[in-house]
């Protein structure tokens, strides 16, 4: 099961933004990196296309799975996950023992 989903808030633990919080965009398990909003920010450098003008563009870069924690719903901070069982349904909790659902869109 996933530690980290998307939608998930997490708390960034390690790196030049420690201490931040933000909202999990994408999930890249290849490479165990997360897209976070708005945090990281890179510039991309883009030719100009037919469809693009082209130009300076700034996106959002990714931060390695073990530099972020998910933010526990019921003491809000950052927690370790685990997982319950319910109804025969595998759910992930926190410490304190409050399911994190991600957020849906």
């Amino acid at each position: 099961m996933q530690r980290i989903r998307k939608g998930d808030l997490v708390e960034v633990i390690a790196g030049k933004e420690k201490g931040k919080r933000a909202r999990v965009l994408r999930v890249l398990q290849k490479t165990q990196r997360v897209v976070l909003e708005r945090l990281t920010m890179v510039k991309r450098h883009t030719k100009p296309t037919q469809n693009n003008q082209g130009g300076i563009l700034e996106k959002e870069g990714t931060i390695h799975l073990s530099n972020v924690m998910p933010v526990d719903p019921g003491t809000d901070k950052a927690t370790r996950v685990k997982t319950i069982v319910k109804d025969g349904v595998r759910l992930r909790a926190g410490k304190s023992g409050t399911v994190i659902e991600a957020e849906k869109k």
